[in-house]
């Protein structure tokens, strides 16, 4: 059964960093691009950043500009999400998810992870 489990949140300072990972399984993984989203409780999901499937072109919102990087591994069936100087408002649960393209709007994600918290603190 596809599968994405991500990995790598937890609790740090304003300014710093955390690198999110992303393992698929269950399906060709480089047939998907993969796109990360967060989302805190009465809230919608955002997207933050998406990576197509071979070609390395990727998206991102205006939030997260010039702060993460989203990359993956084909060799590994991984992606990542390294995010730096990271604040307050960063805070919310992540999502990886699997996409024919690479968007950031969550409705034709086919293939989500349970998720991984973030928090960082003020």
């Amino acid at each position: 059964e596809a599968q994405l489990v991500e990995s790598g949140g937890g609790l740090v300072q304003a300014g710093g960093s955390l690198r999110l990972s992303c393992a698929a399984s269950g399906f060709v993984f480089d047939d998907y691009g993969i796109g990360w989203f967060r989302q805190d409780p009465g809230k919608d999901r955002e997207g933050v950043a998406c990576i197509t499937n071979s070609d390395g072109r990727t998206l991102y919102t205006d939030f997260v500009k010039g702060r993460f990087t989203i990359s993956r591994d084909n060799a590994k069936n991984t992606a990542y999400l390294q995010m730096n100087s990271l604040k307050p408002e960063d805070t919310a649960v992540y999502y990886c998810g699997a996409v024919l393209g690479c968007e950031l709007y969550p409705s034709r994600y086919e293939v989500w992870g349970r998720g991984t918290r973030v928090t960082v603190s003020s």
